[in-house]
């Protein structure tokens, strides 16, 4: 393999590793006396919700309603089995089998219209539920957006306002998802709050950065540890832009959300069904295979993506320069998710996300190191307002960008990073994946 098809082909075995069809059908439950009920929400629900239905009983009830980002449903007849899974591992449904769980789509990262009718869906769903019925949550990343119900007195168009503005502040994940708990009337385990007497298990995949469950689409069936106060740092420190009204609201600790300890949680129980380090450990080994020493950096990396896409760069040119603190040939790997912060230009005339963006700050770092190639993408085939997962870099990135007359510098500092990659034909576009396991980076060194 080339060094661009070996960093493909780790990206391919960490996204295969974490589909549903290979981790949830093993943390099923026995179906209950009564009735299951499925809800869910995010990036990779879909084909939580097909994954499931393949492997539940077809002589026991099951119902339910999940929504997806646009275009993330996977087909009925084969969106359970992702390319790399074995058929022993992946659980698929009869051809032509009907689904029992319903699918749908709404807008992600900002909310829409579908996402909030999507949400008033779920809710019905669970009206009339008894102690001997069961709720399964699907929770996955993308949830924050697409599962979507604005406090008493707000709009969606509020809703949407304070999306935009925690998209582009340069805030955390941490830091965004707290907000968005407290300023909700679904999340931050309200949720949870609906299913009256029914037992409830969330199964999780983790695209959050320490793998807490409050973050992952912003907890909206697991207590939060978080406070008004907290929120009202993070709106503090972002200069972000909230009703007065609102504020003291969170001052008096009126939009405070279900904790620890809370009753509503005494017969609720969750799982996490895959992580990034699962996804690196896969990643790694088959690195291994392939004759390669792996290295995993970390799976919690956050920062400036321009910051975070330097310090690949650096521990690259360490390994190649000086065999510190690995030797070569070998493949260091990383997950997290990092931040871009946009200004208003960009936010017009910008083309990438966060992936195409450490990219090109770590091309500029590495200046064509001979022997270093990388690649970093979202494991859920979307980098953010773009049609690609990410890109990769080669050693003669900056050379072949400059014969084509591309200003890389100018690029980068302009947000424009899909547009650079999308002329060096360097993207990476699986499309999606159906799943969500965070960014995937690869630096391989030879």
């Amino acid at each position: 393999m080339t060094p661009p098809e070996l960093l493909r082909h780790l990206y391919n075995v960490a996204v295969a590793r974490s589909h549903p069809a290979v981790v949830l059908p093993a943390h099923l439950p026995a179906p209950p006396q009564g009735r299951t009920v499925v809800i869910g929400a995010g990036k990779a629900s879909g084909a939580m919700a097909r994954a499931l239905d393949a492997a539940w009983p077809a002589d026991r009830p099951l119902s339910g309603i999940v929504v997806t980002r646009y275009g993330h449903v996977p087909p009925w007849a084969s969106g359970c089995v992702p390319p790399l899974a074995s058929a022993h591992d992946a659980a698929s449904p009869g051809e032509g089998a009907p689904a029992r769980i319903t699918v749908l789509e709404a807008a992600h990262p900002v909310p829409d219209e579908a996402g909030l009718h999507a949400t008033h869906a779920i809710v019905a769903a669970l009206q009339g539920l008894t102690a001997d019925d069961l709720v399964i949550a699907l929770m996955s990343g993308g949830g924050s957006a697409l599962l979507t119900l604005p406090l008493p007195g707000w709009a969606l168009f509020d809703e949407q306002d304070l999306h935009r503005q925690l998209l582009r502040c340069g805030a955390s994940i941490t830091e965004v998802n707290t907000v968005r708990r407290h300023l909700s009337a679904i999340k931050g385990g309200r949720l949870a709050g609906l299913c009256g007497p029914a037992p409830m298990l969330t199964l999780a995949i983790s695209d959050v950065p320490g793998d807490h469950l409050e973050d992952i689409a912003s907890g909206p069936t697991v207590p939060d540890p978080t406070t008004c106060a907290d929120t009202l740092a993070v709106i503090d420190r972002y200069g972000l832009a909230l009703p007065a009204a609102l504020i003291q609201q969170l001052r008096r600790g009126e939009l405070e959300t279900l904790k620890p300890g809370d009753p509503v949680f005494a017969r609720h129980s969750a799982r996490l069904i895959a992580t990034p380090q699962d996804m690196l450990e896969a990643a790694a080994q088959a690195a291994r295979e392939a004759g390669l020493q792996a290295h995993i950096l970390s799976d919690r990396m956050e920062g400036e993506a321009r910051d975070v896409g330097k310090l690949h760069a650096a521990l690259g040119l360490q390994v190649a320069r000086h065999q510190q603190p690995f030797k070569p040939p070998c493949v260091l790997l990383s997950g997290g998710e990092t931040t871009v912060t946009l200004d208003a230009i960009a936010q017009q005339t910008g083309s990438g996300g966060r992936c195409s963006a450490l990219m090109l700050s770590a091309a500029l770092a590495l200046q064509g190191e001979p022997g270093v190639w990388m690649l970093a993408a979202d494991t859920d085939g979307i980098d953010g307002h773009s049609e690609a997962a990410g890109a990769f870099i080669t050693p003669d990135t900056l050379a072949r960008a400059q014969a084509l007359g591309l200003d890389a510098r100018a690029m980068l500092h302009a947000h424009d990073s899909g547009h650079f990659f999308e002329a060096l034909g360097d993207r990476l576009m699986p499309g999606p994946t159906f799943t969500n396991v965070n960014d995937f980076r690869a630096v391989l060194i030879r």
